[in-house]
């Protein structure tokens, strides 16, 4: 792909208009508001120190499996005959999403990601997917995005059979994968819209304003999300390839929960008398 189309691309997946379901998740932050912890420190502190622990806690729990979803997508490419690796990749992106499902430690937040995750298949299909126009070239034959579309449209009929959870690492990384974005950038853009959705969610709530919340955006959040993508770059699940189990280290190189604070706060979510969010 080259540098205008994935630029091009990186605006549209960063546009706040997107229906992905990021409106109806805090990822913990209402609940940390409603436990006082940004009480006692001034609002812009307060919440930089919040996007900081969950921006690190994310990245090492996520990444990994957006790193390994998106290389188990992008191999279709590679492939002569594509429709016929459709069922190992779909088993593969089964294997990760389990695996998240099992490490997501409290009801809300798997609540959350799951929400987003459906929403982000469905934003392929019906938002991404190449338009039927009477006059124009594209009703020329896509075979590549064909097959990405088939690929989609089976995962989704798999999350609503029950068979698979359809977590958000691994339905932004099939997102991305169709659309040919490096696992570079779907990296960052993950992090990043993790951080942004925080600010939003701190605008809604009042614990800081729209313009604060720009400035956070431009001076605080981007060195602190270049900061965990470069460390988190080289971290994967491991449990695909047998053949690197010598290779990897899990305590180190796997994904692991580092902020338990957070965890307990998501799951008291539910506990508030009054939300805004659903989680």
């Amino acid at each position: 792909m080259d540098n205008d189309t994935e630029a091009y691309i990186l605006l549209l997946l960063s546009d706040g208009n997107l229906p992905t379901g990021s409106f109806v998740a805090s990822a913990g932050l209402e609940s940390y508001v409603a436990h006082g912890f940004a009480a006692s420190i001034p609002a812009l502190d307060s919440t930089t120190n919040y996007i900081r622990d969950s921006l690190s806690s994310y990245a090492r729990s996520a990444l990994p499996f957006v790193h390994d979803s998106h290389d188990t997508v992008s191999r279709l490419v590679g492939c002569k005959d594509p429709y016929n690796h459709l069922d190992s990749t779909l088993d593969q992106l089964k294997v990760l999403d389990d695996l998240y499902e099992s490490m997501t430690l409290n009801h809300v937040a798997r609540r959350a990601s799951k929400t987003q995750g459906v929403a982000l298949l469905t934003l392929y299909s019906k938002g991404f997917s190449k338009p039927h126009l009477r006059h124009s070239d594209a009703h020329t034959e896509d075979h590549r995005g064909a097959v990405f579309s088939k690929l989609v449209d089976r995962f989704k009929l798999l999350i609503r059979r029950g068979e698979t959870p359809g977590h958000l690492p691994v339905c932004w990384a099939v997102l991305t994968a169709a659309l040919s974005l490096s696992r570079e950038r779907t990296r960052f853009l993950h992090l990043f819209l993790h951080a942004r959705s925080l600010l939003s969610a701190s605008v809604r709530l009042n614990t800081v304003g729209p313009y604060a919340a720009q400035q956070l955006l431009l001076h605080a959040v981007r060195p602190l999300v270049q900061e965990e993508a470069s460390k988190c770059q080289a971290l994967t699940t491991g449990i695909l390839d047998s053949s690197n189990d010598s290779k990897v280290d899990d305590t180190v190189d796997g994904p692991a929960v580092t902020w338990p604070l957070g965890e307990i706060l998501a799951a008291r979510h539910d506990l508030q008398h009054s939300r805004i969010f659903n989680s």
